[in-house]
């Protein structure tokens, strides 16, 4: 997969309409619609990515180079696999995915089902990593409950548990990339990302949604544990 073009617009990206069908849910039309109507989902298809989520973290790497040849990479929350195809397609050595959903094989890539948050998780990576990483990613969210405080919480202990698990097994040098929603890291966690990592950035990518409160915490340059 050579082509590293911008998704491109086509007759395709004329709106598709999709009418409700009996025993389908509003928000399930809605999401057809949207995913019909979605160049990035088109574009994922034409270049063999497993989902459109790959164009998230290509952006943030063609703006930031966090991925290169000879890296190690774990991808948390990787199921499709998307993010760690991109891994592999960037040349990466090792490129470890955990996530509780199954994820098809994938040359150049190891993948264990098991919920990161599981005591056993973090051990079960160690094992597999056999050495330091250079780029831990994080595409993990837990599930919404429509109550914006307590999505908050829930993400911001994926974020930390996340951040802690890296700074145990990043490289100095190395990257950490995390999903964040609307409002960003906490003050307290920021504060200590700032002693551990060269620059912060909050990055909300081309390809994530306009209406989607997600953006990404990216953190580069580690400094290392003392």
């Amino acid at each position: 997969m050579t082509d590293q073009k911008k998704p491109r617009r086509t007759r395709r990206d004329a709106t598709v309409r999709v009418k409700s069908a009996r025993g389908r849910k509003t928000s399930s039309t809605r999401w057809l619609q949207r995913q019909l109507n979605d160049r990035y989902v088109h574009e994922a298809q034409r270049l063999g990515y497993r989902s459109r989520a790959v164009f998230k973290i290509r952006e943030m790497d063609e703006k930031l180079s966090l991925l290169g040849p000879g890296m190690t990479v774990i991808d948390l929350g990787a199921a499709p696999g998307g993010w760690s195809q991109y891994a592999v397609e960037k040349g990466a050595a090792k490129v470890i995915g955990l996530d509780l959903l199954p994820i098809d094989p994938l040359p150049g890539a190891t993948f264990i089902q098991m919920d990161f948050m599981d005591d056993d998780a973090p051990e079960a990576l160690v094992e597999a990593l056999g050495a330091g990483a250079d780029v831990v990613l994080s595409d993990m969210a837990p599930n919404t409950t429509g109550h914006k405080d307590t999505d908050h919480l829930r993400i911001m202990a994926l974020v930390e548990s996340a951040y802690y698990f890296a700074k145990g097994v990043l490289k100095p040098g190395g990257h950490f990339v995390a999903k964040v929603f609307q409002g960003g890291a906490q003050h307290e966690l920021l504060a200590e990302m700032k002693k551990d990592f060269a620059k912060i950035r909050h990055v909300k990518p081309p390809a994530s949604r306009k209406e989607s409160a997600e953006q990404y915490l990216v953190a580069t340059g580690y400094h290392g544990q003392p």
